[in-house]
């Protein structure tokens, strides 16, 4: 099942980086020379790439959060950092004292 969300979750982030760059720029410099009626016909496919960019991140978000929570239970439990510390200097030698 992991291997299935996983292979999903690449194909999504394709889509989604494929739909975004398909995605007309509204500002700046890029849109020097387009007269208004490209604009207007250009309208309808920016709604259209738009929607389906929502929708497929929205499904990409979701696939990730399902394979993190499967992800999860095969995660074995571990002590704290700070208990490994304390373990590790219990079993350091000591220095011994100077009785001069």
């Amino acid at each position: 099942m992991e291997n299935i969300l996983l292979i999903i979750n690449i194909i999504l982030a394709a889509i989604l980086v494929i739909l975004i760059l398909f995605q007309k720029s509204e500002g700046g410099a890029l849109g020097i020379g387009i007269s208004q009626d490209n604009f207007m016909f250009s309208r309808s496919a920016g709604n259209f790439l738009t929607k389906a960019t929502a929708i497929v991140a929205t499904l990409f978000i979701i696939c990730s959060l399902g394979l993190t929570i499967l992800s999860r239970g095969e995660l074995t439990p571990t002590m704290s950092v700070i208990d490994k510390i304390e373990e590790n200097t219990d079993d350091a030698p000591k220095i011994p004292e100077n009785k001069n």
